[in-house]
């Protein structure tokens, strides 16, 4: 018997071959022990999620001797970077220590003067980065100063996880285009809604927490004019025991129907766009105006506010991120523009019916399945009796 088989060693041999092909090799030390502290830099990181933006999660780890001297997180946008605010804990300890940070450190003055220049003062013999910088304002200077200051530099390390983490923020700075997430929940036969428009709640309260946290986490939340007139959403985060960043709401109205007693023009601390087209009444684009509301006139597109237009402006305003929320018309028309990047649905367990009921994605529809946009690197969760599903588009 060889490793438990009982045929003959040809084939045993072959089969253990087999088995050690299909088996992973394991880590070296070394890199477990860059895993581990990489890892804490990105939990510590993902701290920062909802108030950076449209700055990345950063977070940052000294280590020495085998212990961690030191560590801290980019908190809000403009404050310390997580460099500054580990170095700045581990004091003389960071001579001759090791430096775990997710993302390449700046080399520029932005908000704040260069990284790699308190890295190199302080004393930090090695970094270890997850992640090259994709703006072009880094993007490999940082290690390249590193280096030739005498650091050593070794990046890669958990950099699937790191690009996972800053998703939205690659996009955005490679691009200067939001990063589009399309959340909808519907029930077990595909319906957002009974025949009648009644809405709540499909699915549980766990889930309505995770999408208060979608919400907190990215930079805006747009729903069109529709949502608005049956639903008249509030468009913000209510979730008690810590700070919350609000999102700022974005309506579509071609037309500009939204009622002036709707909740999302509430004067909540949060920003308020309406894209609207030219067709809109004047004298209720100045009211809204007046009353706290940022009126955006869009070009047409399909005798509807022209997307790629308002998508690009919004990137003009330094917002990175969009949690479309709604409704089925407003979500084909960013789906077939290829303005989607990611998709996050809830499915609860329940059963509706009615050829009227409206569905999550409306529109013309696709004629042929082959056209169908597919789902890519899924997730599915459980949460509470609802599923969760996670996936990307190309």
């Amino acid at each position: 018997m060889f490793f438990g088989f009982t045929q003959s060693p040809e084939i045993s041999f072959g089969a253990l071959f087999f088995y050690c092909q299909a088996m992973p090799l394991p880590e070296s030390k070394e890199m477990m022990t860059a895993n581990k502290y990489m890892r804490r830099a990105l939990v510590i990181a993902s701290r920062g999620r909802g108030f950076v933006s449209p700055n990345p999660m950063v977070g940052a780890v000294v280590v020495k001797d085998g212990k961690i001297v030191g560590e801290g997180w980019h908190k809000e946008f403009g404050g310390d970077h997580a460099e500054v605010i580990a170095i700045s804990v581990a004091g003389e300890q960071a001579n001759g220590a090791d430096l775990y940070v997710n993302l390449e450190p700046c080399s520029h003055h932005g908000k704040t003067p260069p990284c790699t220049d308190l890295i190199i003062r302080s004393g930090i013999k090695k970094v270890l980065i997850g992640l090259q910088d994709p703006n072009q304002l880094v993007n490999g200077k940082g290690v390249a100063i590193l280096q030739h200051h005498g650091i050593a530099v070794q990046t890669g390390i958990l950099e699937s996880e790191s690009k996972k983490l800053n998703e939205v923020f690659i996009k955005f700075i490679t691009t200067r285009k939001p990063f589009v997430v399309f959340k909808y929940a519907m029930t077990l036969d595909g319906k957002i809604a009974t025949v009648d428009n009644a809405s709540r709640w499909i699915t549980g309260e766990e889930s309505r927490k995770i999408v208060h946290r979608l919400r907190h986490s990215i930079s805006s939340v747009m729903v069109g004019v529709n949502t608005v007139i049956y639903d008249d959403p509030m468009l913000n985060v209510r979730l008690a025991g810590r700070k919350f960043k609000q999102p700022i709401k974005i309506i579509a109205d071609s037309h500009l129907r939204i009622s002036m007693e709707a909740k999302a023009l509430s004067s909540e601390p949060q920003l308020c766009l309406i894209a609207t087209t030219e067709k809109a009444d004047k004298g209720k684009v100045i009211e809204l105006r007046r009353r706290g509301s940022q009126v955006l006139i869009c070009p047409e597109k399909d005798n509807r506010v022209d997307l790629h237009f308002l998508f690009d402006q919004l990137g003009r305003m330094d917002i990175d991120g969009i949690l479309l929320e709604g409704g089925s018309t407003l979500a084909f028309s960013a789906l077939k523009y290829g303005l989607v990047d990611k998709v996050v649905a809830f499915i609860a367990p329940k059963i509706l019916g009615g050829a009227s009921a409206p569905t999550p994605v409306g529109g013309a529809g696709i004629g042929a399945m082959e056209d169908a946009m597919n789902l890519y690197a899924m997730r599915v969760r459980k949460i509470g009796a609802d599923l969760m599903i996670e996936g990307y588009l190309k």
